[in-house]
């Protein structure tokens, strides 16, 4: 359905045109099926932060994973994420200023804690010294292998990829702690909020946080 709707655009301009006379969608309805986006919960983000590999290269994916978790950075991006690109922001606080490969739209994002402990892990790293980049980040199929390795070792039975790590930020770590998904969307240099709603699946503990202060309100009255 993707394909066809960009084959869509295509036959739009030829009829506009006068190319084609007739437009051959006419009657057809492009439907998609909604996909369901994994994401790792609190307890399994905690699994993983803190379970030991003694295998170097392995705790530097799970560092990495964990990166993007907390930043809602996609693969490639934070494989082309340079040092000059960490800047003080508004707040007086260490920002991301990147643009996504895939959109080249800018990303402005505040650097949480817990991605700036495993940026100080990697600071006098050699391989990052020498390509002026923050993280040692392996090929994508390197990294989703070490990954099925680590969801193993931490008994976690949901497939996950290295793009969980974005599903992730949009859901555990930013909406469901109440975070505006405005904000959330902006973080994710999307153009528009429908994308984000897409990996942005509302958990049943927001929902239930959010009745509850409605509750709250309502019995004052």
């Amino acid at each position: 359905m993707k394909y066809l709707s960009n084959f869509k655009k295509i036959v739009i301009i030829c009829l506009k045109n006068g190319w084609l006379t007739k437009d051959p969608f006419y009657g057809f309805k492009l439907a998609r099926k909604e996909v369901v986006r994994e994401f790792l919960t609190d307890e399994e983000l905690g699994l993983i932060r803190s379970k030991y590999f003694s295998m170097e290269r392995i705790s530097q994916v799970r560092d990495i994973f964990l990166f993007s978790c907390y930043t809602g950075l996609a693969y490639a991006d934070v494989k082309k994420l340079k040092r000059s690109e960490i800047c003080v922001g508004v707040d007086g606080e260490k920002w991301i200023f990147t643009s996504r490969q895939k959109t080249d739209t800018l990303s402005r994002i505040p650097l949480l804690t817990q991605a700036i402990e495993i940026l100080d892990r990697y600071k006098n790293y050699p391989t990052c010294d020498n390509q002026d980049s923050l993280l040692p980040v392996l090929s994508n199929q390197k990294m989703n292998a070490y990954l099925k390795e680590i969801a193993d070792c931490c008994g976690i039975q949901k497939p996950f990829t290295y793009h969980t790590a974005r599903h992730t930020f949009a859901t555990t770590i930013t909406l469901s702690n109440g975070v505006p998904i405005e904000t959330v969307s902006k973080m994710l240099g999307h153009r528009n909020l429908k994308t984000t709603q897409h990996y942005a699946k509302i958990l049943d503990k927001k929902v239930g946080e959010d009745m509850r202060r409605l509750k709250e309100k309502l019995s004052v009255h």
